[in-house]
Order: structure tokens, then C-alpha cells, then sequence
């Protein structure tokens, strides 16, 4: 347990492939039947009925990779939210005309932007969103960058939800197990690493606050998840 005191972060091998590399195709593959497993679809449907009680009109995903995972929320959550603009933001354009069409098929429009975060949120532009969802994606950050990026982020809309690693022995234990299911060599090295860089305590609480904003929430859910809710402060001169 010592050895989780503090995040380690190491480079996990499926950024450094191409998207269309095959490793990197069951990779993918492979992270749609862990998120499953770790239930971020339901934990993440939670968290939008706690804190938006109302319907939004748009909402921003950063790291949406392939968006099949922000999908199995969206079908939780479209009996009750129609006419929901999504924006999917990565670095990698991975989402297909067929999942554009699967989200038409519940009433949500999606739009897709293939940038670096910190490039599109540096943009000096009036798009402003409800809420931003981020899924396994802050713990790619050191420090800096996640104080960086919350800096950033806050000024983009009034609420961030995030579910993220929870970084347990009990979580490295099950990573080291993946291999039992059948995922590959990128998969076992990825998912070791992002339970090291993962977090638990209020980390990211602690992040948000330096950053201007006001926690709201930070816990874990279930085994192997830690969620976040922050609430943006946006100064006068920021408001739309």
C-alpha cells in the first residue's frame, strides 16, 4: 500500500499507436469490456441525475475516445434529456458515422473536435457548455497539467463530473488479473499504469480549488472507480 501513497505516472502504450495500428484496434476493444466491468457507464449516469437536475442542452466530453462509452450513458439518461448537444473532444478522431447516427437514433446531436485539450480550451471562443464529462482520463496527467487543465476547464462550463481510476492494491490486483479475460499486452500494461496514476482521497478536490473552482463531491464507487464533481467560480469578467 506504501507504494500507492503518491501517483506514478508512466506512458501507457496505446497513446504512442497509431489508430489504426491492430494492437491499438483491441486495445479498445479490450477497454469497453473493462469500463464495463468497472460500471463507469451507471456511475456516470448517477452523477448527471445527483447534479443536473435539469435537462442540459450541451455537454462536453473530453477524451471521448471512440464515444461508445459516453453512448451507453447517453441511453441511460435519453428518456428524460432530449435535444442534448454533445461535443466529443480527443486528440484521435475514432468516432464513426454509425455511432453519430446510434446518439440521432436518442435525440442527441454530437459533434466531434479532433484536437489537443489544451489547445481547443485555449481557444479564445464564447462556446460555452451545461457540463463537462471526462471518463479514465485525468489520471494521464501529472500535477501541473491537471491544475493546468482545471484552470482551463472551469471557464468552459459551471460543472465538471469525472470518473476516474481508483488507485487501491485491490485495483492493481485485479489490473495484474486482466490477462484471465483475455485483453492484450498493450491492455495489461495500460491498465497497471492507470490504477498507479490513478487517485483517491481528495486529490482532485485539491486540484480544483487551486484552480479557482469548488468541489462538490469526490468519493470512490464501487472496487475500482473514483468520481469527482466540481463546481466552476468563474470570475466576473469570464461570464458570458
Amino acid at each position: 500500500m506504501t507504494a500507492l501513497a503518491q501517483r506514478s505516472l508512466a506512458p501507457e502504450i496505446l497513446d504512442g499507436l497509431a489508430a489504426d495500428d491492430a494492437r491499438a484496434l483491441r486495445s479498445r476493444r479490450d477497454l469497453a469490456r473493462i469500463n464495463a466491468l468497472m460500471f463507469q457507464a451507471p456511475i456516470m449516469a448517477s452523477l448527471l441525475r445527483k447534479f443536473l437536475p435539469k435537462p442540459p442542452g450541451r455537454i462536453l466530453e473530453i477524451g471521448a475516445g471512440d464515444g461508445t462509452s459516453m453512448l451507453k450513458v447517453a441511453r441511460r439518461m435519453a428518456r428524460h434529456w432530449q435535444h442534448v448537444e454533445l461535443t466529443m473532444l480527443d486528440r484521435v478522431g475514432l468516432v464513426t458515422p454509425k455511432l453519430t447516427a446510434d446518439f440521432a437514433a436518442l435525440g442527441w446531436t454530437v459533434q466531434t473536435v479532433t484536437a489537443d485539450v489544451f489547445d481547443w480550451a485555449e481557444q479564445a471562443d464564447d462556446r460555452c457548455f451545461d457540463a463537462i464529462t471526462v471518463n479514465l482520463f485525468l489520471h494521464h496527467f501529472d500535477d501541473a497539467g491537471l491544475l493546468r487543465l482545471f484552470s482551463l476547464l472551469r471557464r468552459k462550463a459551471p460543472l465538471i463530473l469525472a470518473s476516474e481510476p481508483l488507485r487501491t492494491g485491490f485495483a492493481l490486483t485485479a489490473a495484474r488479473l486482466l490477462p484471465a479475460i483475455g485483453v492484450n499486452d498493450v491492455t495489461r500494461h495500460d491498465a497497471v499504469q492507470s490504477v498507479r496514476a490513478g487517485f483517491r482521497g481528495n486529490e482532485l478536490s485539491d486540484f480544483w480549488s487551486a484552480a479557482g473552482g469548488s468541489p462538490l463531491e469526490e468519493r470512490r464507487a464501487g472496487l475500482f472507480s473514483h468520481v469527482f464533481v466540481g463546481e466552476a467560480q468563474m470570475p466576473a469578467g469570464d461570464a458570458a
